[in-house]
């Protein structure tokens, strides 16, 4: 017996990981249990984790291999160069962390040639008002938006690739010469599958910068049209943090926005860790 219990948070996506302390070391069974969760649900969480950072990693380490993210150069955990903080906390006059990271729904990594296969974030410090927590992640089912899709609809994009262009990402900062050196621009099928489930779904967000085949005007209409149907109510969850929560994403079949209704003094600080991902097919 694993002691786990998987519980769903809606319909279309998400389940909470119960019964599971992530401290300690996991079984062969119990790892087997959450990866199936993280590919049928989309998005995991599990409560009330006060982890070291190298428990942190060794979590991830049940996803796949983590990878180094580019801010961890200026934003990581000394000894745990996995991990970068999303945080808009200043010490000493300098900013611990990524400020306002992923403000627009988008997938991690969709601009690289292998894109992020997950996302975790650890809950540090949540910001709150009035007993009331802010900072909130939204995720979107990408697949139940593909599912919800007319079959002629299906047809005409099946076989269509979306454009992604590090440069034109929707950011505030702009991106150094060696990340754009790191990331050329790419392409990726407008429709993945998923490496596990096999189930379809919709690689394309407002962060997409083209479609090949398309002029640049009838692929804006495309990308904006998928853009906003996967976003529809039907397929969103969105998480309230509380300090100590693990949330766990799939980029394949999900994407996330943060939602940034907080500033200073109210304090936010995530450590942000993800997993080597494979090229989409």
């Amino acid at each position: 017996m694993t002691g786990i219990k998987i519980i769903p948070l809606m319909e279309k996506i998400g389940a909470e990981v119960a019964g599971l302390d992530i401290r300690d070391t996991m079984s062969d069974a119990q790892s087997k249990i959450v990866r199936n969760a993280l590919a049928n649900h989309g998005v995991i969480y599990l409560r009330g984790q006060k982890l070291e950072p190298e428990m942190q990693v060794r979590f991830t380490r049940v996803f796949g291999e983590p990878a180094i993210n580019h801010n961890a150069k200026k934003f990581g955990i000394n000894g745990s160069p996995e991990i970068y903080r999303i945080s808009n906390i200043v010490e000493n006059g300098k900013p611990i962390g990524t400020a306002r990271a992923g403000t627009e729904w988008h997938s991690d990594m969709c601009y690289a040639m292998r894109p992020a296969k997950a996302t975790m974030l650890h809950a540090r410090k949540v910001p709150q008002l009035n007993g009331f927590a802010l900072g909130d992640t939204s995720f979107a089912n990408t697949a139940a938006a593909w599912d919800a899709l007319p079959v002629t609809l299906k047809r005409k994009i099946s076989n269509l690739r979306v454009i992604y262009d590090f440069t034109r990402r929707k950011r505030g900062a702009k991106p150094s010469k060696d990340a754009i050196q790191q990331y050329p621009p790419v392409s990726h099928p407008l429709v993945r599958s998923h490496p596990i489930t096999g189930r379809k779904s919709l690689y394309v967000s407002g962060e997409s910068a083209g479609i090949e085949g398309k002029s640049e005007e009838e692929g804006r209409i495309l990308i904006e049209a998928l853009a906003s149907h996967v976003v529809h109510p039907a397929f969103v969850y969105r998480h309230s943090w509380s300090e100590g929560d693990i949330v766990v994403w799939d980029n394949c079949t999900c994407q996330h926005k943060a939602e940034v209704d907080y500033d200073l003094p109210l304090e936010r600080l995530m450590w942000r860790t993800t997993v080597k991902g494979s090229i989409p097919k």
